[in-house]
């Protein structure tokens, strides 16, 4: 792989990201799932990957950064999604009750902390709010992230030994 792979790279996994996010926006606002609070943890990497993926990327070929950063660039967005995967691992397991997940989100479904407001919605973190072949959305995000990350950082892992 050249360096210019890398930055194509970058930029697609960016762009994967921003796919992922778009997803998530359009359940919560087109299907009316509010996301619980270990949903926002795992959308903060992704945010963070698109933004430096499709940014770095374009500021590479715009002339505005060097092309030597391609991998780095890449290896950070690659890092940023697999980060976002294990949050979504952790989240599915939450879910699945095999550990427990933080107390401000999980357990009973209402807590009383002080202010009343009937209208917010009550979101828990281990209630998966949607399902399809047995998977959530963490368990969907988890799968889809750690695999194109691992294919990330394989691609890089090659285009080090061949240069």
């Amino acid at each position: 792989m050249k360096k210019t792979d890398s930055v194509q790279l970058a930029l697609s996994l960016g762009i994967v990201s921003l796919a992922l996010m778009l997803g998530a926006l359009g359940f919560q606002y087109l299907d009316r799932l509010p996301p619980c609070e270990m949903c926002m943890w795992q959308r903060y990497p992704h945010i963070a990957a698109a933004i430096i993926g499709i940014g770095g990327a374009l500021l590479i070929r715009a002339g505005l950064a060097g092309r030597k950063a391609g991998g780095a660039l890449a290896a950070i967005t690659a890092l940023l999604i697999a980060t976002s995967g294990v949050l979504g691992g952790y989240h599915a397991g939450v879910e699945w009750h095999w550990w427990p997940g933080p107390t401000s989100c999980t357990g009973p479904a209402f807590q009383f902390h002080g202010t009343l407001d009937l209208t917010a919605p009550i979101v828990r973190c281990d209630a998966a709010a949607w399902r399809l072949f047995g998977l959530s959305l963490a368990g969907y995000n988890a799968l889809i992230s750690l695999a194109v990350a691992l294919g990330a950082f394989v691609l890089l892992a090659r285009s080090k030994r061949t240069t």
